[in-house]
């Protein structure tokens, strides 16, 4: 059997939904085992009526989507999740992530506690997976008697924990039924938190061989490696900029990423007083795409992705840098 391999999108503000869902059936059709949506603090499309439309593409794949807990309630969280999973006929993945402080910051909501909420979250939407009535007190949840209006296709829909930080591994290893690895990450990094999740999940009594490790991997290819990397510079910079609400810089280098440079980062902050996101993405060194990203040509591409898998990241789940990219990228990595 082929090794899994799934297809991401939802990054590139000039994809529309039926053109994101266009790509997911193609990536079906070639034999991909996943289709994934990432719902971003940039506020792109939302994961919901993305799953919808990719669910109305596809018959056989699994789709998962990113949701930032508390942008939604547990309980429309639940209702989400068991409408698309009844649509996709018990198909769906939903990928909790925490609300950090600079994502509250970002959508007006007060400052609470982010792994304490994310646990309640994910606690609270499988209880009511269940179909049963539930009632929670939690310290940011609280329920009472409340259950969903119908019985969902399935009691457990699964969930992945999205993390980047040694707290979120720890988080995910503990309650996931997999984690979501971040992108724009290297397989140094990748090695590294695969080892943080395997005591978390040996500590918390659980099996490894149950558990997934799908990671995000952006991916850009192109007939010269320099175009490549030049195709992927925005949504690497995208990531690190000095103007971001928080960074993402020191959750990845406390787990150990090598490829974040720390003498960089006047220059970056340099550019981007001068010139924005804009003048970040043009002043973005190269060593840090080569090292966070699968760019290159072809074959540079695949021999990236395979350094993933050697990480320990039993799916990868590969992102395009640019539409035009997608059938090119779909087609070097298709099982079938």
């Amino acid at each position: 059997m082929a090794a899994p391999v799934g297809f991401a999108t939802g990054y590139e503000a000039a994809v529309g939904v039926r053109g994101m869902a266009e790509d997911v059936r193609r990536a079906e059709d070639r034999g991909y085992d996943v289709g994934f949506f990432s719902e971003t603090n940039n506020l792109m499309r939302d994961g919901v009526s993305a799953m919808a439309a990719m669910a109305l593409a596809t018959r056989r794949m699994t789709l998962g989507f990113t949701q930032i807990v508390r942008l939604r309630s547990p309980v429309v969280m639940a209702q989400s999740a068991a409408t698309l999973d009844e649509l996709t006929g018990g198909r769906i993945v939903l990928c909790a992530g925490a609300c950090t402080r600079g994502q509250a910051v970002h959508h007006g909501l007060p400052e609470l506690d982010p792994p304490r909420a994310l646990a309640e979250w994910v606690e609270a939407i499988r209880l009511l997976l269940t179909g049963d009535a539930v009632t929670y007190a939690g310290e940011v949840v609280r329920l009472n008697g409340v259950r969903l209006g119908w019985t969902p296709v399935r009691r457990r829909v699964p969930i992945w924990i999205a993390a980047m930080s040694p707290t979120g591994l720890r988080l995910a290893g503990r309650i996931g039924d997999g984690v979501l690895l971040n992108a724009v990450s290297s397989p140094e990094y990748t090695a590294n938190a695969v080892a943080i999740l395997r005591e978390a999940v040996r500590a918390a009594g659980r099996s490894w061989d149950d558990f997934e490790v799908a990671q995000i991997v952006n991916c850009s290819v192109e007939d010269g490696h320099e175009a490549a990397i030049d195709a992927i510079r925005w949504e690497v910079a995208s990531k690190f900029h000095p103007g971001k609400p928080s960074s993402q810089i020191g959750p990845r280098t406390r787990v150990g990423e090598p490829h974040i440079h720390e003498e960089d980062l006047p220059l970056l902050r340099e550019a981007y007083e001068r010139g924005g996101l804009e003048g970040v993405t043009r002043a973005f060194p190269a060593s840090w795409i080569e090292g966070l990203t699968a760019s290159g040509t072809p074959d540079e591409v695949v021999r990236r992705v395979a350094r993933y898998r050697e990480a320990g990241v039993t799916l990868p789940i590969l992102r395009p840098a640019a539409r035009r990219q997608a059938a090119r990228l779909i087609e070097l990595f298709a099982p079938q």
